[in-house]
């Protein structure tokens, strides 16, 4: 009997033994390869279409191997082959295959075939990984109120009407006990001379009165001619836009080129205003910003990035949670920064292209601009300085060759300023 039962129990305990064998297998199997160089991996292969914890052009990836096994039964070797020939799986009728396929509208996957299984399982071991804790950022307090405390200065202010007050209330006192000592050993005052008053001896001073003329015509003149010269000039304009967009993020900090956005500055009059599909190009995969950026956004300059990325989308009518477009669009009103007048011609291609003036050499610094603003006056005395003191670059350019070689026996120089040149015609600006 006792043989029996020593029997059984070995048997029970070997039987622990081989399933907690099987489950340490497992568990290593899971969490086989090497994470750095997966997410190395991740990064340069899949990051473009995939996130691990958001929906993209493909679906997330966390935990995708268990949730293969789990859910659909498929092991590692139908992912070895899923991503090095995702297409010759959909052809071969793999259902599978054929469901990921129609569920994200017919699009296939890349292929993969320079991956080795043990790349594949670097990746895997990456997206296996615990999603690490979030990013909390300390608070900040911003300063509602950057002129100063105003109950402070209210305090000072009447304390010091205060101290008038009584220093007038003091002074009247001294005057009043003066005088009745004088009273009282009778000495008199003397009696107030009479004075003529002060407008009856400037009206009476011809030579004043014209002189005083003379200078507020003079300050008139000057102060209208002023206000007039200002009409149409909005240097330092700075208008509040739909939707926040950040030049000192894009430019500045990403090193987006100018022209990436304002793509028709190389060839046109205007440098146009990005279609918000420009701004898709990457949106559709930036959906949030990171939160030390996010933090100092809000602080710095008041501004929720990660909701203005949502104004995007709502206008474009993206479905983040689905990657897809809803048609449901709707038009941003965009306020104009720079405005010339009409009978002000200016080209962009002629000064970008043709004669490569950089961006900021007439929009200012715009990658340190957190809110884009007009930077010059746009004035025509700025263009013709600008024309005489900039010399035009005609090496290799055979635009400027015939002209050059002319105009520079007749001025006895090598280089042409674009005054030289006739920029300065009233005809080549005005029409």
């Amino acid at each position: 009997m006792k043989q029996v039962i020593h029997r059984r129990l070995g048997l029970n305990v070997f039987h622990f033994c081989l399933i907690f064998l099987i489950a340490f297998s497992t568990t290593l199997s899971a969490q086989d390869g090497d994470v750095a160089a997966g997410k190395a991996l991740f990064n340069a292969n899949c990051a473009s279409c995939h996130k691990l914890d958001k929906k993209m052009t493909g679906p997330a990836l966390r935990n995708v191997e268990t949730r293969l096994s789990d859910d659909e039964g498929l092991d590692r070797a139908w992912i070895y082959a899923w991503i090095k020939n995702s297409a010759g799986m959909v052809k071969s009728g793999d259902a599978y295959a054929n469901k990921i396929y129609k569920e994200y509208n017919g699009t296939a996957m890349t292929a993969f075939p320079q991956l080795a299984d043990a790349d594949i399982d670097n990746i895997l071991a990456y997206t296996a990984a615990e999603a690490p804790a979030p990013v909390v950022v300390p608070g900040q307090v911003v300063n509602a109120n950057p002129s100063g405390d105003t109950s402070s200065n209210g305090l000072i202010l009447g304390a010091l009407a205060l101290l008038f007050a009584l220093l007038a209330g003091a002074l009247f006192l001294v005057n009043k006990t003066l005088r009745r000592f004088a009273d009282e050993k009778g000495v008199e005052l003397a009696a107030k001379p009479k004075r003529t008053p002060l407008w009856k001896a400037f009206a009476e001073n011809q030579f004043l009165v014209l002189v005083t003329a003379i200078f507020f015509l003079l300050a008139s003149a000057y102060f209208v001619y002023g206000y007039f010269m200002q009409v149409g000039v909005n240097q330092g304009y700075e208008p509040v836009q739909e939707i926040h967009y950040s030049h000192r993020i894009h430019a500045g900090d990403n090193g987006i080129d100018c022209k990436y956005c304002h793509s028709s500055a190389r060839v046109s009059k205007t440098s146009g205003i990005p279609s918000l599909n420009v701004c898709m190009n990457c949106h559709k995969s930036i959906y949030e910003v990171a939160p030390e950026t996010q933090a100092e956004g809000v602080a710095e300059y008041g501004v929720d990035y990660n909701s203005e990325i949502k104004k995007l989308y709502k206008a474009v009518g993206w479905d983040d949670a689905e990657q897809k477009y809803t048609g449901e669009t709707k038009p941003v009103k965009w306020t104009r920064i720079h405005n010339l007048p009409d009978f002000a011609y200016f080209n962009h291609s002629q000064h970008v292209s043709v004669a490569g003036v950089e961006c900021q050499t007439c929009h200012g610094p715009v990658e340190e601009m957190e809110v884009m603003y007009q930077f010059a006056p746009l004035t025509m005395g700025w263009c013709i300085n600008c024309h005489r003191e900039t010399n035009v670059n005609v090496k290799d350019n055979e635009y400027y060759t015939k002209i050059h070689e002319q105009l520079s026996k007749k001025y006895g120089v090598e280089e042409l300023t674009a005054a030289q040149m006739g920029g300065t015609e009233c005809g080549k600006c005005h029409y």
